[in-house]
């Protein structure tokens, strides 16, 4: 669980909010008709006490005057009405498309996130700082600025009104601001901190949930419902915690303020009273006064509401604003190289070293050399930490060496775009990955454009087509998350057929038929075999048959390469090869 957040590192609420100015900028439209009918609803409101006092002190004298002034009320309220619907409208509207505009900027700031920051961030974090964080800026753009705005405008409308219609009682009603102002601006640093630290403790939870669901086979496997009902219990449990001393912080501040202002209100009301009995004042005169400053002092109530809201929604904005102020460590040039064309796929790793950023003490690889010519099938073999995961990392510029240098077709793979240089790779994990769409879709994954026809081929390859079109609707069947409806060795065959299908010149194979059964290895082998044909392949080996399908064997150990040649060469060595063969490739 990450510790609370520093009070001293928290950024105050106008800093934080100041960061969705650009995105309601992107909607002028929206927020200029907004404003119009902000400004009219205003008015209108303004305008209702002229009205009561003129029912009040004109209306009862005549059928006309009484025609008249309730007719003018009545106009008041039509126009009341239809701005206030309009405020809404085009307020509401603003408030979905700019979460709706952070959520895509935030979500593609994401993806183009390197490894490390991955490696150091909890998924179900991101979830919650994507969904429950945002949730609160559309209140704040959606209502809450809205509110406040309004608020102010009718606290400075009603201030005017107020002294024009009676300065002296107007002098009362303003000796209760500061007494509302001064709990307002107290609790509020105390309310963005408990805030803050709500919100992290809802995060802690979602990532808790995200990553139980994820592995709830295993969870089930080990009948760990109970302790994992426990375990979330008690985030839920710290997360209610933590906001009940935000809600009772809330709520003082609410009521200390709405006590102030009305009992200043209740004061000058009082007063009033006895200047409508002294002749000093008309009834109708006080009936204004009063509903200004009910107004008013509803409107100071109203922003003292939008102050809270505030102090929660910046908590919020301040973790998106930490996420947008990540920086991605692997980039691209400003003026990237270009491959050659066609790619012949020659690799050379020179002198290589590179050290995870959340393992800075110890070398996944230390010194590493390898060259592959184009069209050659290496295997890599080693312990589990000898870095063999780490080599193609490096090669698809997951992370960037310390020292050294990554090439392909003699071009530093630094010099490259990211994205143009991952485009001639495929890469078949050994654990599959499949998303919660169609078979097609992801098969299609490796190569969008492709045709039906170049889909169904890639299949037949992999071994796919046949229990693929014995789904329900085909390939059209949706596969379930993580592809639940499909077994292990079925989700490794449609990662194969992706792979096929994006006939890259590059192939990383980790142990593509590691979860297929012997009938299926042996077709998909066959079908792999043919796509190796004039390709480069680095394959990641832990069985026999693939190992003596390459044509050289490299052995790893610690981040060094210890020995390479053919199975019966490093089998006749004796050594850590022959150690690994016989404990594991021969089982």
């Amino acid at each position: 669980m990450p510790d609370a957040p520093d009070p001293s590192q928290t950024k105050a609420p106008l800093s934080s909010l100041r960061a969705l100015w650009p995105f309601v900028q992107r909607q002028r439209g929206l927020f200029i008709a907004w404003l119009i009918a902000l400004a009219a609803s205003s008015t209108a409101t303004l305008s209702l006490p002229l009205a009561v006092r003129r029912m009040i002190d004109h209306g009862f004298s005549s059928a006309g005057n009484v025609d008249a002034a309730f007719m003018l009320l009545f106009l008041v309220t039509v126009a009341l009405a239809l701005a206030t619907a309009a405020r809404f409208y085009f307020v509401s509207l603003l408030g979905e498309r700019v979460v709706a505009d952070l959520r895509q900027r935030l979500y593609g700031h994401l993806l183009a996130l390197d490894q490390a920051f991955f490696e150091r961030t909890r998924s179900g974090e991101l979830v919650s700082r994507l969904s429950a964080d945002t949730e609160l800026l559309r209140s704040v753009v959606g209502s809450s600025m809205s509110v406040a705005l309004r608020s102010f405008l009718m606290v400075l409308g009603s201030i005017v009104m107020l002294v024009v219609t009676s300065p002296r009682l107007a002098a009362y009603a303003l000796v209760g601001i500061p007494l509302f102002v001064l709990p307002i601006v107290m609790g509020g640093r105390r309310l963005q901190k408990i805030s803050r630290q709500s919100q992290d403790r809802v995060a802690d939870a979602n990532a808790l949930a995200s990553e139980v669901l994820g592995a709830v086979r295993t969870v089930q496997a080990h009948a760990r419902e109970p302790y994992e009902r426990g375990r979330f219990g008690d985030a839920v449990a710290r997360a209610v915690a933590t906001a009940r001393k935000r809600i009772g912080v809330q709520a003082i501040v609410t009521a200390v303020a709405i006590t102030a202002i009305f009992g200043a209100i209740t004061i000058v009301l009082w007063s009033g009273a006895h200047d409508v009995i002294a002749g000093r004042l008309s009834a109708g005169t006080l009936g204004q006064f009063v509903l200004y400053a009910l107004f008013g002092g509803g409107s100071v109530g109203a922003l003292a509401e939008v102050w809270n809201e505030l102090q929660r929604a910046a908590g919020g904005m301040g973790r998106i604003s930490e996420l947008l102020d990540e920086r991605a460590h692997v980039v691209g040039p400003a003026r990237p190289a270009a491959l050659p064309q066609p790619l012949r796929g020659e690799l050379h790793f020179d002198d290589v070293v590179f050290r995870y950023p959340s393992r800075p003490d110890a070398a996944a690889l230390d010194g590493f050399t390898l060259h592959v010519r184009p069209g050659e099938t290496v295997a890599l073999v080693g312990p589990s930490g000898a870095g063999k995961s780490t080599v193609f990392s490096l090669l698809l510029r997951f992370h960037d060496p310390q020292s050294g240098h990554v090439r392909v077709d003699d071009v530093d793979v630094r010099e490259l775009d990211p994205a143009a240089l991952r485009e001639h790779i495929a890469l078949v994990p050994q654990s599959p990955t499949i998303f919660a769409t169609t078979a097609a879709d992801n098969i299609r994954y490796g190569r969008l454009g492709a045709s039906d026809g170049e889909l169904i081929a890639a299949s037949k390859s992999a071994e796919a087509h046949e229990f693929l079109s014995e789904l329900p609707d085909g390939y059209a069947s949706e596969l379930g998350e993580r592809g639940a409806r499909l077994s292990g060795g079925q989700q490794q065959r449609v990662v194969i057929a992706r792979a096929l299908l994006k006939n890259a010149p590059i192939l990383l194979l980790d142990e593509a038929t590691s979860a297929l059964d012997a009938q299926s290895e042996r077709a998909v082998q066959h079908a792999l075999e043919n796509l190796m044909q004039g390709r480069t392949t680095l394959v990641i080996a832990h069985r026999l048959a693939t190992v003596l399908k390459a044509d050289r064997i490299v052995v790893m150990d610690r981040g060094r390469i210890i020995a390479e040649g053919t199975h019966d060469a490093l089998m006749a060595q004796d050594g850590l090869y022959a150690e690994l063969a016989k404990l594991q490739f021969l089982d």
